[in-house]
């Protein structure tokens, strides 16, 4: 009966590097695929987000303040609430019981709203962000924010975006029109994103993932680019390739620029 033949230390070492060149093809596309269904998670939470800002302006016949009573940098007193356009949208994302727990002629960390702002809200965190579902200084993360206006090509004053302080908006003052007008986009780069909490509002300063930490802009952890839904619902992954001119219009409601692609 012939003797079974036993592995050579160089055949070894060649299945050994077989398998190791598998194994580097293999896990780029297992990352890839991984990368693609968070993108299509979070893509699916800016719709909601989009439709529920719809449903918001059909009930109300305006969309969400972007915030009320915005608060002096560094001011503490709790005098001024600071309330996000993300806690009025509650009702519309199927959170009304949340939206009752939260005392609204209260500042968004006053003691009574403490237990409801600390709630995290999977529709308000995008799985590719690093943070992920963690609490920030005690409340529930956001990685979205609204758009305040924009400063790359001119400043921001008057507020030129759709989310603005104390001041309600309608369609009628989207002059750009709503399918060309950014309303909410990615901004899970920056750190104190909290969903009652009013300065998850900005005006677009950069280009898209390249604003420095302590700005508060569109940015994500997808390759590439980020997420952002507009007036009219409709969801686009910003590139950021996009021209600097095209990002800056489409972050403004009445510029009166033309229509442009990206």
């Amino acid at each position: 009966m012939p003797k079974s033949r036993a592995f050579t230390l160089v055949e070894l070492l060649v299945v050994i590097a077989v398998i190791g060149v598998l194994v580097s093809l293999t896990l780029p596309a297992i990352s890839a695929t991984r990368e693609a269904a968070r993108r299509n998670s979070c893509t699916n939470n800016l719709r909601q987000i989009g439709i529920a800002i719809q449903s918001y302006h059909q009930a109300k016949e305006y969309f969400p303040v972007g915030c009320v009573e915005r608060r002096p940098w560094n001011d503490s007193s709790g005098t001024k609430r600071q309330i996000a356009w993300s806690a009025f949208l509650l009702p519309h994302l199927d959170e009304q019981n949340l939206h009752e727990q939260i005392d609204f002629s209260k500042a968004f960390d006053a003691e009574e709203n403490k237990r409801a702002a600390a709630i995290i809200l999977p529709v308000y965190v995008c799985p590719t962000s690093t943070r992920g579902p963690t609490l920030v200084k005690g409340r529930g993360p956001i990685d979205y924010g609204g758009i305040y206006g924009e400063r790359i090509t001119s400043p921001n004053s008057p507020a030129k975006g759709m989310m603005l302080i104390d001041t309600r908006l309608d369609v009628d003052d989207c002059s750009d029109g709503i399918s060309n007008t950014l309303i909410v986009a990615e901004d899970s780069a920056w750190p104190d994103g909290q969903w009652i909490n009013g300065l998850n509002i900005f005006d677009q300063a950069f280009a898209v993932n390249d604003a420095p930490a302590f700005e508060n802009d569109i940015r994500s952890f997808h390759p590439g680019g980020a997420v952002g839904v507009f007036v009219d619902s409709h969801v686009r992954f910003i590139p950021e390739s996009i021209d600097s001119a095209v990002l800056a219009a489409i972050c403004t409601r009445a510029g009166g620029e033309a229509k442009t692609q990206f």
